[in-house]
């Protein structure tokens, strides 16, 4: 089990906890399109940048096996202090390292950094959460990891790939955050020990949840990789087909605090289902909405929201069903899962392409159906 946190250093801590999932989002956001340009200027292969781009998930699945552990016996706090001063490290080190080989490496501690901020900073925040508004503090939760996602391109746009600047802001963005998580004022929840250290165990516990997980990154990283072409393929400019994903990201930022306000006030379940199934034909509806420039806003801006509402909603629901080291286990099954999500995903989405023209709206269409029927199938047996 863990203690709870009270005082005003819950507010504080608070803070600091979106403060860590806006850099969790920068960090592979910047890092993803960074060091992809950064690979491909120096002369290498689209295999091996691609390599090298899984080399994050690497460390993530990898990670996912230690982190109920690390959790109980390095504390939250100093385990997310660790991962922040870790990431700003690496970001450093990637433009310095002159042999490419050792980027590899470099890439797997990073998405373990990575892992670390994205499941601990969940299991804190859920430990300072009530239960009446749960729903909401994740809300605000998830629509800060949006703003880290979309940070990410903004500041590559802005300073460019080049030299050393883009890495430098992102390791002084997450030493910051490092810096504000050391206050002497935060206190975090102590865990103890868990009697199971292996994920799997946690997959048995809550399969609704890692699906979602897998949804998310799956439906999110092929998003990222084949809107603008599929819009382009449907006679949109490129400059305007590469904003596309920041009506969604924005979406996504602005929408998750109503939903939480919803899923703090009806059955959190039920409206998975609804949110997965209305993302589903949201999707069927893209290529009508694409031949309207505002018709295609709208609806990019609303899906974007609701999408991302199922995950919202599926942590606030994990926090609710589990506590203590079980969580720690439960989100780094949901972190494995993320990985596995954001392998397959871009995989699945371009083989739709191949195969029809409309195989993106298809495939995302498909995924977010599959899901709603498997959440109404298995029901609230498998989140609990």
């Amino acid at each position: 089990m863990y203690t709870s946190v009270v005082g005003g250093s819950a507010i504080l801590a608070r803070a600091g906890i979106i403060a860590t999932a806006a850099v969790f989002g920068l960090t592979y956001s910047l890092s993803a399109a960074l060091i992809a340009l950064d690979l491909a200027e120096r002369g290498l292969s689209e295999g091996l940048i691609g390599a090298n781009a899984a080399m994050h998930a690497v460390g993530v699945l990898a990670m996912a096996f230690l982190l109920p552990r690390i959790g109980a016996l390095w504390g939250l706090r100093r385990a997310i202090v660790g991962a922040l001063g870790c990431a700003a490290l690496l970001l450093c080190l990637f433009p310095l390292v002159p042999l490419i080989w050792l980027w590899f490496p470099l890439r797997i501690l990073l998405g373990a950094a990575s892992e670390v901020l994205f499941v601990l900073s969940e299991t804190w925040l859920n430990a300072l959460s009530s239960e009446s508004s749960r729903a909401r503090t994740m809300g605000a939760y998830t629509a800060a990891l949006s703003v880290g996602f979309a940070l990410g391109p903004l500041i590559l746009s802005l300073v460019g790939s080049d030299g050393f600047i883009a890495y430098g802001i992102g390791a002084v963005l997450a030493a910051a955050a490092a810096f504000f998580i050391a206050l002497a004022r935060i206190t975090a929840p102590a865990f103890e020990k868990p009697a199971h250290g292996n994920p799997l165990r946690y997959m048995r516990l809550a399969p609704v949840a890692m699906g979602a997980t897998a949804l998310n990154a799956a439906i999110e990283t092929a998003g990222l990789t084949f809107l603008t072409l599929y819009a382009m393929s449907l006679g949109w400019g490129e400059g305007d087909a590469t904003q596309l994903m920041a009506y969604m990201m924005f979406g996504a930022i602005v929408l998750q605090v109503p939903i939480g306000w919803l899923g703090d006030r009806m059955d959190r379940e039920r409206l998975i289902v609804a949110l997965a199934a209305v993302s589903a034909l949201g999707a069927v509806a893209w290529p009508f909405a694409l031949a309207s420039p505002v018709m295609t806003y709208a609806l990019l801006f609303v899906w974007g929201g609701v999408f991302v509402g199922i995950y919202t909603l599926m942590l606030a629901i994990v926090g609710s069903r589990f506590s203590g080291s079980d969580i720690i286990g439960i989100y780094a099954g949901m972190g494995l899962f993320w990985g596995v999500g954001a392998l397959v995903g871009p995989a699945l989405a371009g083989m739709a392409m191949q195969a029809a023209g409309h195989g993106l709206p298809i495939f995302v269409a498909l995924a977010c159906a599959l899901f709603a029927i498997a959440a109404l199938a298995i029901g609230r047996g498998g989140m609990r």
